[in-house]
């Protein structure tokens, strides 16, 4: 399902509103694509998110994160056909390594995740991460939105395996599952990387290895010595699975359905939602910026102020002043 369109494809060649419809009826070819506009910062992107916001807002979307080698794949895998068996319809966004090379994703749509391929009520799709170091890739707030949009009751987020980085992957869910293999250290690893404090349901995966029993007493042990909780406040749960094998994976299943319904009755997903939106908005605002500084880059005055900078002749904090006071300019009067 790798329908790029490239920056190279006009504006006037894509009928957004078509595309829409087309992804809104279940078209795996118009969500591909969609999520390609995206991915490629595409000139209609805007209008694409336009056409696609009065239909976003429904999906459940459930992280996850982990160390590599623990199974994610699998675990996302026997999550989808489990979804699947409630007759839901399943997204899944694979955040893999990005090639040095092309910049696309290393491991393409996930080998494990094949027998799905074929099922119209699954949508799969590896997104590079780009050399994001917080797990995601940078287009992966908007993928979600084309996948909500898309009519997918669910929507899976796979991140990639960078270790402490990956506590990003809790603000874009709204539901954190942590996943833990015994044998790999991981309890002292969750420590460390504070990845204790953003997980809603930690899973201990392989669990028909030795020492598992161990990894899930030590999770419940560091989890009820951390932040100290309230009467009603959400409690995680550590759930032995063997994804392989489909095991444990119904339980998973009713923790995150119970964190789900803590969330809404709490108010904390809206709360998350609305700390997503507000991310959402700042990130684009912020590669807008970037955008025009680099075009300012190019031209006198930024040439001008970073020479008088390296010599001595002004700080940095001014000439920043000047910059932006240069779009500011340029804002208002856009020939400048």
């Amino acid at each position: 399902m790798n329908q790029a369109t490239g920056n190279g494809v006009s504006r006037r060649s894509i009928d957004v509103p078509a595309l829409v419809a087309s992804a809104r009826k279940g078209s795996p070819r118009a969500v591909a694509r969609l999520v390609s506009l995206v991915e490629d910062a595409h000139p209609v992107l805007r209008e694409v998110m336009a056409a696609l916001a009065p239909y976003t807002g429904h999906a459940r979307v459930v992280g996850l994160t982990g160390s590599p080698g623990v199974g994610k794949s699998t675990t996302t895998s026997a999550l989808v056909s489990a979804l699947r068996a409630r007759d839901l319809r399943v997204g899944v966004l694979a955040v893999d390594p990005s090639s040095p090379f092309s910049g696309g994703a290393l491991l393409g749509d996930r080998i494990r995740m094949q027998e799905h391929a074929t099922d119209p009520g699954v949508f799969i799709r590896s997104m590079a991460s780009r050399g994001h170091l917080g797990g995601l890739s940078w287009a992966t707030p908007q993928a979600l939105r084309v996948l909500d949009a898309a009519g997918c009751d669910v929507v899976l987020v796979e991140t990639v395996g960078v270790g402490q980085s990956e506590v990003e992957v809790a603000g874009m869910a709204d539901t954190t599952v942590v996943l833990l293999a015994p044998g790999m250290g991981d309890g002292i690893q969750a420590a460390k990387a504070g990845i204790l404090e953003i997980g809603d349901v930690f899973v201990v995966n392989k669990a028909d290895r030795d020492g598992a029993d161990a990894t899930a007493r030590d999770l419940r042990h560091m989890i009820s010595l951390g932040e100290r909780r309230e009467a009603g406040d959400w409690r995680p749960p550590v759930v032995k699975a063997v994804a392989s094998a489909a095991q444990g994976i119904d339980e998973v299943l009713e923790a995150l359905d119970s964190h789900h319904a803590w969330a809404v009755s709490s108010g904390q997903l809206a709360q998350r939602r609305r700390a997503r939106a507000a991310a959402e908005i700042e990130a684009i605002t912020l590669a807008d910026l970037r955008r025009q500084i680099g075009d300012l880059r190019d031209g006198v005055l930024v040439q001008a102020l970073a020479d008088e900078v390296a010599s001595g002749l002004r700080d940095p904090y001014s000439a920043a002043d000047l910059v932006l006071e240069g779009l500011e300019a340029i804002q208002r009067h856009p020939l400048v």
